[in-house]
């Protein structure tokens, strides 16, 4: 089978597309045909190696698994002896602990993996695109913000991966949506149901005396200090990219019935609760309640242009590779 293959950490260079040996399931894995995967904001991090801190999770002096990638969307192709969830020929997506193996032809997952049957009204690219923005998202939303209809909502960086589906997802749970991103994506945000859109190259939203129930920072670039004054007494702000200071005022404001600063580590989430929000997300793409943004398509043989991209930080919504 084709991967893009990561041997040592650098620039996109270092991606090469090479013949590895087709995987085959164990007795409670599926085989999956990958048709549709995705360049996050996390894949040129685990290639370059940078921060230095990432490499304690894929390896201290070069990758650990060459082929990177955690989104994915195919068929199954073959399915181990006592597999019953799924049989060949399921459509599913999914996602893959810990940003491996996805960016090739061919991926074995458990059955109690983080899968779900595939949205009938997404493509595969679609598809494997919710497996990395709507999956953050929802948890950080739902179980970090404890988000109610009627509340006020802002989501700095609204026009990212994590950010369009935040968007809808708020709108969905009956919130007032602020968005924060730049001149050029204000229209696209309105049109995911934001209900007012800040432009940050021309205002601060610090500065507009507004404050809001939950503050999503999916950028990480307001801290909660700075954020504090736009919160509302017992307010929370969330950031998908904690700092060290952060992570302090997690544990200063845990037990404070006031302003809190909250965090979580959604990757490393437990299978059954990832396939759990699969199924829950699934069920809102099919009522026309979410869709995905695609910004790019690349070939799987022109990933290292994908990953050249994204560095760049401008990406409106996914970034996705598909897998002839």
């Amino acid at each position: 089978m084709k991967a893009a293959v990561c041997t040592k950490y650098g620039s996109p260079d270092v991606l090469k597309i090479e013949e590895m040996e087709k995987p085959v399931p164990k007795d409670d894995e599926v085989l999956i045909r990958v048709y549709g995967t995705v360049v996050g904001s996390t894949d040129p991090v685990f290639r370059m190696g940078k921060p230095f801190i990432s490499r304690f999770f894929s390896g201290l002096t070069r990758p650990g698994n060459p082929v990177l990638g955690d989104a994915l969307a195919g068929e199954i192709e073959a399915a181990g002896k006592d597999v019953t969830l799924y049989k060949k020929g399921d459509q599913i997506f999914g996602s893959i602990h810990m940003n491996t193996g996805a960016h090739a032809e061919y991926k074995c997952l458990s059955e109690k993996g983080a899968l779900g049957i595939k949205p009938v009204n997404m493509s595969y690219t679609e598809a494997a695109a919710v497996c990395d923005g709507a999956l953050i998202a929802l948890p950080f939303l739902r179980d970090n913000g404890k988000i109610r209809s009627g509340q006020t909502v802002l989501i700095n960086g609204a026009s990212g991966s994590v950010g369009t589906y935040a968007v809808q997802l708020a709108k969905h749970f009956g919130a007032e949506v602020t968005a924060v991103c730049s001149t050029a994506n204000m229209e696209l945000v309105t049109s995911l149901g934001a209900n007012m859109v800040i432009d940050y190259k021309k205002e601060d939203f610090t500065n507009t005396r507004r404050t809001f129930d939950i503050i999503f920072d999916v950028v990480g670039n307001y801290s909660f200090s700075r954020c504090k004054s736009s919160l509302k007494r017992t307010g929370i702000y969330i950031t998908t990219l904690p700092t060290p200071a952060v992570l302090f005022q997690m544990m200063f404001t845990s037990k404070s019935k006031g302003k809190k600063a909250v965090f979580s580590a959604m990757g490393t989430r437990p299978a059954n609760e990832k396939a759990k929000d699969l199924i829950y997300l699934k069920e809102l793409i099919e009522a026309g309640k979410i869709k995905s943004v695609i910004d790019r398509s690349y070939p799987l043989e022109q990933i290292a242009e994908a990953h050249r991209y994204v560095e760049q930080g401008h990406k409106k919504g996914n970034v996705v590779i598909e897998v002839k």
